[in-house]
């Protein structure tokens, strides 16, 4: 069963930064990309960043040059460090890996930009 936790979300200042992370186990993490989403109630899941397993990197617009996605093989883990928060980042972020044909998902970790 691959399983997926994901941390480091919380409170911050307009401008602020956070850095996530996720820790999968269960699958041969270096052999799958890996990705970040994330949700606002009543909105669609929005794809925010994605790293392959040579770790080349693509962003969502409204992200680029403020977010940066990286993994850790060694730690089976990928980190989502986010700079010049804006409220508009406010949303549940989800990690995600593609293993075979099927998406597993962790449970989410709340982010909340505001003064």
């Amino acid at each position: 069963q691959v399983q997926l936790v994901e941390s480091g979300g919380g409170l911050v200042q307009p401008g602020g930064s956070l850095r996530l992370s996720c820790v999968v186990s269960g699958s041969t993490f270096s052999l799958y990309p890996m990705a970040w989403y994330r949700q606002v109630p009543g909105n669609q899941r929005e794809l925010v960043a994605h790293i392959s397993r040579s770790r080349v990197a693509t962003y969502v617009d409204s992200v680029k040059g403020r977010f940066t996605i990286s993994r850790d093989n060694a730690r089976s883990t990928v980190y989502l460090q986010m700079d010049s928060l804006k409220p508009e980042d406010t949303a549940v972020y989800y990690c995600n890996v593609k293993v075979f044909m099927e998406n597993y998902w962790g449970r989410g970790t709340l982010v909340t930009v505001s003064s």
